[in-house]
């Protein structure tokens, strides 16, 4: 049994982007629960959030990212507390939730199905497919796999559709051609009604789109991670009048300044101390560019984090970032971005003085990275 588990635990540590490895809890809201919160979220107050479009997907302006409410920065959080933020971000206006059959595995779209519920057609789902989840750390969009997974996805997330479908990780041996045209069929069923990429090349986009029409593009996208503006995939996105949908936006919490040279990542349940970025050797040299956002926060009457966002929002109207969090406190804290408006000139500002500052090593590990889709 301990053999099973360290091995368990290993490919989910190798897994991009995947859960801790380590099953929730039984659900512990029982239905009567349920029913009493659904009875009682009409009473309250809806914050007057804005909403953007992905493709013609409308959504709230800023999403949450329910990823690390099961694993990949911590241990899995109190399921109980993860229900209750997921509520909280409904009841301050998100309307768009990303989780994927990879988290945990499959124990984060069982969370988000659940927390959910009392007011599913008020809000979107966003889930990922694409990962052979069996033992191995490899990659599998055979249309056969997707149409297995999809269903299985809809049970745990407790719904008969899926609002964004997202590729989480381009396969090089199956086509995209093909796994555009078996989302294409799963739109025409009425079980997808949206399609995504994630991670995916500008080259990758653009065959893809010319099958079945993709609304929204994830990638990781921050101050401290401006690939996809020189990769030309945010350009792809504008010109086919497709969204972008930034994963951690907030630096997997670098750019939250909450973290020193003295901050250290568990092994065995933080994907991050395997990420060069946050390594003893390089952290130390990426802390003079957080220091200077701090600064400039205080002169704006904010935090790190929501500057951090508000430049995103800011970029462009269909950018729509997804910070996660699995604590209310941060949750309200990202949400408050949506009050900061920076002008074209404070946005050309920031860069410029972040130019001042390289990023020393890569985003990701090598077993992460090489993942990616670097088709040109």
């Amino acid at each position: 049994m301990k053999g099973e588990e360290n091995s368990r635990r290993k490919f989910i540590q190798q897994t991009a982007l995947a859960g801790a490895g380590l099953l929730i809890a039984p659900n512990l809201l029982t239905s009567k629960n349920t029913s009493s919160y659904s009875n009682q979220i009409n009473d309250r107050k809806i914050s007057n959030m804005k909403t953007r479009k992905l493709g013609t997907l409308e959504v709230s302006e800023i999403g949450l990212g329910c990823m690390n409410m099961t694993g990949n920065y911590n241990p899995p959080a109190n399921y109980q507390q993860s229900i209750k933020t997921i509520r909280t971000a409904f009841e301050n206006g998100v309307s768009f939730f990303d989780t994927a059959e990879v988290y945990g595995p499959y124990t984060d779209e069982k969370l988000v199905g659940e927390a959910l519920k009392p007011f599913r057609n008020q809000v979107k789902i966003a889930t990922k497919f694409g990962f052979a989840i069996d033992g191995t750390i490899g990659l599998d969009s055979r249309p056969e796999h997707i149409k297995k997974v999809v269903q299985e996805s809809l049970t745990r997330l407790q719904t008969d559709h899926i609002d964004l479908y997202y590729q989480h990780r381009v396969d090089p041996n199956v086509p995209i051609e093909e796994v555009a045209g078996t989302i294409k069929d799963l739109i025409q069923q009425g079980k997808v009604l949206n399609f995504g990429l994630s991670e995916a090349s500008a080259k990758t986009i653009q065959r893809a789109h010319a099958i079945q029409k993709v609304s929204a593009v994830q990638s990781e996208y921050s101050l401290w991670t401006r690939n996809v503006e020189l990769n030309g995939v945010l350009k792809t996105c504008e010109d086919l009048g497709i969204g972008f949908v930034p994963w951690a936006p907030v630096g997997a919490g670098f750019l939250t300044g909450k973290y020193d040279t003295t901050t250290k990542f568990d092994k065995e349940s933080d994907f991050r101390s395997g990420f060069p970025r946050f390594s003893n050797e390089f952290l130390p040299l990426n802390m003079p560019m957080i220091e200077w956002l701090k600064d400039y926060a205080e002169k704006k009457n904010a935090t790190p984090a929501q500057i951090a966002l508000a430049w995103l929002l800011a970029k462009s109207p269909n950018i729509v970032p997804i910070p996660g969090t699995r604590y209310e406190k941060h949750l309200l804290e990202n949400l408050g971005a949506s009050k900061i408006h920076l002008t074209k000139e404070e946005i050309q500002g920031i860069e410029i003085c972040f130019t001042k500052f390289p990023v020393f090593g890569d985003r990701m590990g090598k077993a992460h990275m090489s993942s990616i889709d670097y088709t040109i």
